[in-house]
């Protein structure tokens, strides 16, 4: 009896003790990297200032420098922080000219194609390193023709020209930003058979819709001269190594090989500015263009052609095997190291990059300092995190060649030991938080926003002020080609999310997106950056630390029953039938149902035995469950014809990489369907969705955790 007694004022003691002397929990260093007490409006300022002093192209000296004081933050943060190169394949312009002959008996029109330097421009002494304008990747090369313009140069634009009797074969195309990746309008046009492509910013879309409209620096608006340039690539990473890494000492495949790949143009392109496109179309005769079709309101009619205005377009690119470099962050976890949480931002950029994408790069370091106040504090991750700051993802929008040179690198560990990948490229362009995401993550995302306040409205959460301001779904998928999630997502199926303040910008890639637009347009007071930096953060925390992992798969089986009825509706009278995958998906939700219920059973049973080594055990296996599920709806084949794209739920249209598509294989294949219209290509369609109903329900199975 004395001994039962002194056995249990032992352990009452014990745990007193433990109590007593413990550590905060980890939900306290949650709620302190969040508070006022640690954020830094001031610092983000610096941050964004110092980065975009120069501009700072992938390759160049500059960017160079801008990744030593990314290494340099880092390491002054106490974070192991080093450098990880690759040589790729980067384009530079060497020559390009462009014009216009309005008629044969009239001189030509030459175009200086500059962005011009307003009065009292703070970053007027160093203009002259911002790049020529061009498109990276773009078709060395010369061609005369008339101009026929094709609106946002979607396939649907030429099926519209096609009903208007336009013939584009052998002219050049004049086609206005705002729809689809440029890349896609490059690859669009070459299709329908033309022979280059010239690109500009229509004043409807950017400048603020004309009439009295001002224009940066006195409003937001693209200058009258201003062009959005980028790259027209559609390959996967580095170019010259399709599918591996581009380490020191690797295999290339030929230029040649390259360019016949198909994925650089075939044609010469170029960006031009909106005034110089009015002047194009001001000289194109032909069919007035319908009404969605037309310009701003004080704009010329917009007519299609061909001509009779011909333009002479010449580009000369010149190929450099470059080196670029990522910033690497690691903080090493304490109980689970081999577990990564992952969070990612590029840093080079087209000309200042204030916007895109230094404003997330700022916020990746405010997440770092904040992070190592919170290690003073005495916390230490569960598991490990690493921060990453990516090079050259403007040269591959389409696979983002700095984070896909990486992913490729270390594909086996990362898709055995990834969490999950966090991205904030545009971190702040204007008012509105927008997240997207896989949707295991939704219930994570929406919480970390109900913590944190709204920058612009201090009587409320972010969360209230996103689910008020969003008309469609509050939290969008990841199926576009973007950003640098897209590697890990889109090919080895690890769990992502993107997150921002504000939707696009009008200086989108220009040379107008320096720190003094985004002190006066896009955060005068730097509260929003601080408030991504809170999210982001806040998110990645409770990954790296929650005992179970924060993930629910029923929200994705949910969103996948919602899509899958979306696609019966649509070819309804074509005798595919979805109840593969509907029975697939409801295994799914089955699965989600039943890993929910053995997690709140683990937590039930834990108590004054939570340390037992078994507790553990069953842990850790659950969460790995939770995390390879994602993995399983990828397929190793990849999709048809584009086989590094290897999910079968998120994934690009073929025809917009910006575009983000739900079932991309079946999508593909219904559009291929359309327009044959045979009985074979049905048949492809009914394939595809059997190769998805076989994914979810590997994935369920993963859930499930038991060999069949």
């Amino acid at each position: 009896m004395l001994k039962t007694t002194g056995a249990t004022f032992l352990a009452i003691a014990t745990s007193f003790f433990i109590l007593l002397f413990s550590p905060p929990p980890k939900s306290y260093y949650h709620s302190l990297f969040i508070s006022s007490s640690l954020s830094d409006n001031a610092s983000i300022s610096h941050h964004l200032r110092t980065l975009t002093r120069r501009p700072h192209v992938a390759g160049s000296q500059a960017n160079a420098e801008a990744a030593s004081y990314v290494l340099s933050t880092l390491s002054a943060c106490n974070i192991k922080a080093h450098i990880v190169s690759y040589d790729v394949l980067l384009t530079y312009p060497y020559s390009r000219s462009l014009t216009l002959t309005p008629s044969p008996s009239e001189p030509p029109i030459t175009f200086d194609l500059k962005q011009e330097i307003y009065e009292g421009d703070p970053y007027a002494d160093v203009a002259d390193e911002v790049l020529p304008t061009n498109h990276a990747y773009a078709k060395s090369g010369s061609v005369v023709g008339p101009v026929v313009y094709v609106n946002y140069g979607r396939v649907e634009d030429y099926g519209t020209l096609k009903e208007m009797g336009v013939n584009v074969t052998g002219t050049v195309v004049l086609a206005r930003y705002g729809e689809i990746y440029r890349g896609d309008i490059v690859m669009n046009a070459f299709e329908a058979g033309a022979i280059g492509a010239l690109v500009y910013t229509d004043r409807k879309d950017y400048g603020g819709g004309g009439g009295d409209a001002k224009w940066f620096p006195d409003d937001k608006w693209m200058p009258p001269s201003g062009i959005q340039v980028g790259t027209v690539y559609n390959g996967s990473g580095d170019p010259t190594t399709p599918g591996w890494a581009s380490s020191e000492g690797c295999e290339r495949v030929s230029i040649e090989e390259v360019e016949s790949s198909g994925d650089v143009p075939l044609i010469p392109s170029m960006p031009i500015s909106g005034a110089d496109g009015e002047t194009i179309l001001r000289l194109i005769g032909g069919q007035i263009a319908k009404d969605n079709w037309q310009g701003s309101i004080d704009a010329p009619t917009y007519r299609v052609g061909p001509g009779p205005g011909v333009v002479n377009l010449e580009y000369n690119g010149k190929q450099v095997i470059a080196t670029i470099q990522n910033v690497m962050g690691v903080i090493e976890g304490v109980e689970e190291p081999d577990r990564f949480v992952i969070l990612g931002n590029h840093r080079d950029a087209w000309t200042f990059g204030a916007v895109d994408p230094n404003s997330g790069t700022a916020a990746l370091l405010e997440v770092a300092q904040r992070l190592q106040k919170l290690q003073r504090s005495g916390w230490k991750p569960r598991r490990t995190i690493i921060l990453c700051n990516w090079d050259a993802e403007e040269y591959g929008l389409y696979f983002q060649t700095g984070s896909t040179e990486w992913v490729e690198e270390n594909r086996d560990l990362l898709a055995s030991r990834a969490v999950a990948y966090l991205n904030v490229d545009c971190a702040v362009s204007g008012a509105g938080f927008h997240a997207s995401g896989t949707p295991q993550l939704d219930d994570l995302l929406k919480q970390a926003a109900q913590q944190v306040q709204d920058p612009d409205n201090s009587s409320q959460t972010i969360y209230e002020q996103w689910i008020q301001s969003t008309e469609s779904s509050l939290i969008g998928r990841l199926g576009g080609a973007g950003s640098d999630y897209a590697a890990f997502l889109q090919h080895i199926g690890v769990p992502a999310a993107d997150m921002r303040f504000g939707a696009g910008y009008p200086v989108y890639h220009s040379m107008y997106d320096d720190y003094t637009w985004m002190e006066k347009f896009g955060d005068p007071m730097f509260h929003r950056n601080v408030a991504v930096a809170s999210v982001w953060g806040l998110v990645a925390l409770r990954l790296a630390d929650e005992e179970f992992l924060p993930f629910n798969y029923h929200s994705y089986a949910l969103e996948l029953q919602k899509r899958a009825e979306d696609l019966e509706n649509e070819i309804s009278d074509k005798g595919i039938t979805f109840s593969p995958l509907f029975k697939s998906i409801e295994e799914l939700s089955k699965a989600a149902r039943k890993i929910n219920n053995q997690k709140k059973e683990i937590k039930e049973a834990k108590g004054w035995t939570s340390m037992r080594r078994n507790d553990h055990v069953k842990v850790r296996e659950l969460n790995d469950r939770l995390m390879m599920a994602e993995r399983a709806f990828t397929d190793r084949d990849g999709l048809l014809r584009r086989p590094w794209y290897k999910h079968l739920i998120y994934a690009p249209s073929r025809h917009n990489d910006y575009g983000s598509t739900s079932f991309p294989g079946i999508d593909d294949a219904i559009e291929n369907a359309k327009n044959l219209n045979t009985a074979e290509s049905w048949h492809v369609v009914q394939h595809e969705v059997w190769r998805v109903a076989r994914a979810v329900k590997h994935a369920s199975l993963v859930l499930d955790g038991k060999l069949t």
